[in-house]
């Protein structure tokens, strides 16, 4: 794994300066080093001239101005039915251009006074790099200096002043990474997608079940990023970052109409993380096989209130939607006396889940049980190197995921802000994990959800194996006493919240799930199964569609 480590001090300026690429040549840990990549060169000068002369008579001077260029290659097939669509390879650069006025107390950040973004040149000419950074340089002083002068108004209304400065002092950063390339044969993948996305009709297991099925989709998608940055204090970044998905995605409707979906998907930084063509249609002909398998099972119809298990793929997801938006910690509005926002604004050094529960976000560890991990990086977006950050031990939360606009008590970046493509830093997930002090196998937690039902005397329980978008089911079990299962649908979970988070789980598997969420922000979570003592299943408030006046075409 490669990691930022310090190897010189200049003087007047304490530097972190780093090589990520192999062989690290000394001449590329400075800025004249750095300078050998043209990009860098041309947004540098551009940077310079920037500093020295933007001024408007009468006005605040520019601080700081950061520049950031994401060179997106992007590629992208699907199919339908065991027939392509084709693909799509996009090529891009972007530019982000920051520019902030006042001072790192009180600038002019949080309104329309935080950036502007330009396309940039593919071939790194210079003058077009220049001028499309002077054309956003322009753009985003002028929103600044009208920020400004807005906050600074508003700082008169309030009588709560800001509890931390906006914007905070980090130690500039050299860290220079060999960029990567997308490289793959586009006509095997989309044969690929094309024979997945047919197994439905082709595969003598799921043969049979093929009038079940009213779309079968098959995706392959491909992204390289590389991005440039450099900022007025020093900062001088490039880094590279590659991630891959294939998806498949099956339908149908029961008999009365009820919408009945599966999907699965398989995700990496390289092709070799992805499944191999015989263990990804193990899986889709599973999902093909499962749609039969729910037409047929029972709906949900009365209210259940009591233990459910979720799976540790449930649990991924459960502990991502809950977890996530309060561990990153973002300014409140001025006036308040709020640290932050969300769930667990008001929370720290508070219990927000059991004590045998602890998380830790670090987006250093680059692999779990031999696979890549997509949420982790080196350098954040802001040109910080991620740190691991221990969230919450022993169940209490002691810390957020910081970004260079602080917050009370958190007065520096912790290495979490990072913008997506095109997007403005903001604190995020890198690599999140979650684990249980003398966690349980899967026969235990199993043991223990019956024990449940039986000391309150219920006739039977539930697990959820595989959720779906705003955590509804998409495999759900109604287990009786004698531990059998029994497929059921139409559920929709309720109670499954930061309290339930909080106060509910019973217990935690000791095996972690590995959810590698593909985006413009890749994300990952490492999560156990989870044991909760009170949660809702109840029928989904959702209205049937009518079914197809005729059958699907052989």
């Amino acid at each position: 794994m490669n990691s930022i480590r310090p190897i010189a001090v200049l003087a007047g300026v304490g530097f972190l300066v780093a090589c990520l690429s192999a062989p690290c040549l000394a001449s590329a840990q400075t800025r004249a080093g750095a300078e050998k990549d043209p990009l860098l060169k041309a947004m540098l000068e551009e940077l310079d001239r920037s500093m020295s002369q933007l001024q408007l008579k009468g006005f605040e001077k520019p601080f700081f101005i950061q520049y950031k260029i994401e060179d997106v290659d992007d590629y992208e097939t699907k199919a339908e039915f065991g027939a392509s669509e084709g693909g799509s390879h996009t090529h891009q650069r972007i530019a982000r251009i920051t520019v902030r006025v006042g001072d790192y107390k009180t600038d002019s950040s949080g309104g329309r006074g935080d950036g502007a973004l330009e396309l940039s040149a593919l071939d790194d000419d210079p003058i077009a790099v220049r001028s499309a950074l002077w054309a956003g340089t322009d753009q985003a002083y002028k929103s600044a200096l009208s920020a400004y002068a807005q906050k600074q108004a508003a700082l008169k209304q309030v009588q709560t002043p800001p509890q931390q400065d906006d914007f905070s002092k980090e130690t500039p950063v050299i860290s220079l990474a060999a960029p990567l390339k997308l490289t793959l044969d586009e006509a095997v993948w989309t044969d690929r997608m094309a024979k997945a996305s047919g197994l439905y009709r082709t595969d003598p297991s799921v043969k049979a079940s093929q009038h079940d099925v009213e779309y079968a989709t098959a995706s392959f998608h491909a992204r390289v990023t590389t991005t440039w940055l450099v900022n007025s204090e020093g900062t001088i970044l490039r880094k590279s970052a590659q991630e891959y998905q294939e998806a498949i995605g099956v339908g149908t409707q029961a008999a009365d109409g009820m919408r009945l979906d599966r999907s699965y998907a398989s995700v990496g930084v390289s092709l070799k993380d992805l499944d191999s063509p015989e263990v990804f249609a193990q899986h889709a002909v599973g999902l093909i096989a499962s749609l039969s398998d729910l037409r047929k099972a029972p709906v949900v119809e009365e209210e259940y209130h009591g233990p459910v298990l979720l799976s540790s793929d449930a649990g991924a997801d459960t502990l991502r939607a809950l977890v996530a938006p309060g561990v990153t910690a973002t300014r409140p509005a001025l006036g308040t006396e709020a640290r932050t926002n969300g769930p667990f604004a008001s929370s720290l050094h508070a219990r927000v889940m059991p004590e045998f529960l602890d998380v830790v976000d670090d987006p250093g560890v680059k692999s779990y049980a031999g696979k890549g991990l997509v949420g982790a990086y080196d350098v954040d977006d802001e040109g910080v190197p991620a740190q691991a950050v221990k969230l919450v031990t022993a169940g209490k939360l002691e810390n957020y995921l910081i970004g260079r606009e602080p917050v009370r008590d958190f007065p520096q970046s912790n290495g979490h802000s990072r913008g997506g493509i095109a997007g403005a830093p903001r604190p995020a997930i890198g690599v999140l994990r979650i684990a249980a002090k003398d966690g349980l196998t899967d026969d235990a937690l199993n043991h223990k959800l019956l024990d449940l039902a039986r000391d309150r005397g219920l006739k039977s329980v539930y697990f959820v194996e595989t959720l779906g978008g705003e955590l509804t089911p998409r495999l759900l079990y109604r287990v009786g006493l004698d531990g059998k299962r029994e497929l059921v649908r139409g559920a929709a979970l309720g109670d499954l919240d930061q309290r339930a988070l909080r106060s509910s789980v019973e217990a935690a598997g000791k095996d972690l799930f590995v959810a590698n969420y593909f985006g413009d922000v890749p994300q990952t979570v490492l999560a156990p199964a989870l044991l909760l003592d009170d949660v809702t299943v109840r029928r989904a408030n959702e209205k049937n569609e009518k079914l197809p006046f005729y059958p699907a075409p052989e």
